[in-house]
């Protein structure tokens, strides 16, 4: 209980400064020990993906939207770039979602253009990551936006109801592209 007592409110008042100083210290060095910074990763765009010499990319402009395929085409396998596993990456991208819940999208698969995977032919494996996410769900309200994603790039792949990936990816953080 506090009291108007002269000779200890002083020293009442010192102690709950310092605890209150001391949390917000303690609250500080702890956010900025898991922040995520884009400098601590390599920035990559999606040709980076593409190992030198190697033909096996898809120009999203050439993709056909309007027409109806009733018959998908198979998905072009492509070679990996192998010097990327076990790298702090961070990549642009669109998300098709496979898992998740009103929290947000846990798994997903991250794309280079929009709509790719859902009604248009998936593009070759190594133009895909198979994303899952550690302890921050991505926000549903990304879904229709590019946005950043970084974290740890394998060279394992894997395979989901709408493609085989190259690549796959524990994700540590995501932030809006900004397009300018």
């Amino acid at each position: 209980m506090f009291s108007r007592n002269s000779d200890n409110s002083g020293a009442g008042l010192l102690s709950l400064l310092i605890l209150a100083l001391s949390a917000i210290l303690f609250t500080i060095a702890v956010g900025s020990a898991h922040a995520v910074k884009a400098s601590d990763y390599q920035t990559l765009e999606w040709d980076d993906l593409v190992p030198p010499g190697s033909q096996f990319t898809l120009d999203p402009n050439l993709i056909e939207h309007e027409s109806l395929l009733f018959e998908m085409p198979p998905q072009i396998s492509a070679p990996v770039v192998g010097k990327l596993n076990d790298k702090k990456v961070r990549i642009p991208g669109f998300a098709v979602p496979l898992e998740g819940d009103e929290k947000g999208i846990t798994e997903f698969l991250l794309v280079p253009y929009m709509g790719a995977c859902i009604h248009v032919p998936p593009p070759p494996t190594n133009q895909i990551v198979y994303v899952e996410t550690k302890d921050k769900p991505l926000s549903i309200d990304l879904i229709y936006d590019a946005f950043w994603v970084s974290g740890t790039l394998s060279v394992m792949g894997k395979t989901s109801q709408y493609a085989e990936t190259g690549y796959s990816m524990t994700a540590d953080d995501f932030e809006i592209y900004d397009y300018n």
